[in-house]
């Protein structure tokens, strides 16, 4: 029993090795309840973030909301969202109403103007440019769970 749990330790490590430099894999197994890990790390927006991996000109996050976000624009890097459970609506385009640089090249605000309305939920996915206004929307009682990646903008 001891050599069979040696062996299957040491194919694990094996197939490990095997991997290209910068790859990462993220198994279903992993992602599924994140919510629960991120809830109490919630902030006064009631929304929770952990960083998964940062790569050369991106990163790999995973976020859970149980409220709505402030607006936000980011001048140098494009979002990616895949959402993994719950309904939002995304409000993008449009331009951020009492914006405030919150960071470098970072800009949050109490609201979009003139923006349009898209409902997210689990499964779906979305592409939001560098310099484009969004915020996502979560009716009180709903959840919001998705993987975000953030990508450095050559523009």
């Amino acid at each position: 029993m001891r050599l069979l749990v040696l062996f299957a330790a040491s194919a694990a490590w094996l197939a490990s090795a095997d991997d290209p430099a910068g790859f990462v894999q993220w198994k279903s197994s992993e992602l599924k309840g994140f919510e629960k890990k991120l809830a109490p790390k919630m902030n006064e927006h009631k929304v929770a973030a952990d960083t998964l991996a940062k790569f050369g000109n991106h990163s790999v996050m995973v976020a859970h909301r149980e409220g709505d976000g402030q607006a936000e624009l980011h001048q140098t890097q494009a979002d990616v969202f895949f959402v993994q459970s719950g309904e939002a609506t995304l409000v993008v385009g449009g331009t951020v109403v009492d914006p405030k640089d919150s960071a470098p090249n970072e800009i949050l605000g109490a609201s979009i103007k003139d923006g349009v309305r898209k409902r997210l939920g689990a499964g779906d996915m979305v592409h939001i440019p560098a310099k484009t206004a969004h915020q996502l929307l979560v009716e009180p009682g709903k959840q919001f769970t998705y993987a975000i990646i953030k990508v450095d903008s050559a523009n």
